[in-house]
């Protein structure tokens, strides 16, 4: 196979069930349920829509994931992704306009840093057990 520089894609009119691996680089904008591992950098595009548990070294969302995420590196969500579950990062990065309901641990010296001068702020909600989190200005 021959080496490429570019980012991997998967379009937004793939559907895929099952497991997904890969390398370096790759955009998902289509559906995907299952599993994503990978000590790459994963971008998910805003048609795509995630039902997996994720595992990655960096990960940049700005479409949709329902799942766990567990990252090496870095997480960042971009103004109008969802992310529903709980995340484990080294950074997180929350711009304004992000959905985030779960938890978070952000460990081994990293911060949480919220975008455009924006503040994070938890918000609980009386009938669920886990915080909703959100950037708001």
């Amino acid at each position: 196979m021959a080496e490429h520089s570019g980012k991997d894609v998967l379009s937004s009119d793939v559907e895929i069930k099952g497991t997904i691996k890969f390398q370096k680089e790759l955009l998902i904008d289509g559906k995907v349920e299952g599993e994503i591992n990978s000590d790459g950098a994963l971008t998910v595009g805003e048609n795509a829509d995630i039902r997996a548990e994720v595992k990655t070294k960096s990960i940049t969302i700005y479409g949709k994931v329902q799942g766990n995420i567990t990252v090496s590196e870095r997480c960042e969500l971009k103004s109008k992704c969802t992310l529903q579950g709980d995340l484990k990062a080294a950074r997180l990065i929350i711009e304004e306009g992000a959905t985030f309901i779960g938890k978070s641990e952000v460990s081994s010296g990293m911060s949480v840093k919220a975008a455009s001068g924006s503040r994070p702020e938890v918000v609980r909600h009386e009938d669920s057990a886990k915080p909703a989190f959100a950037a708001r200005g």
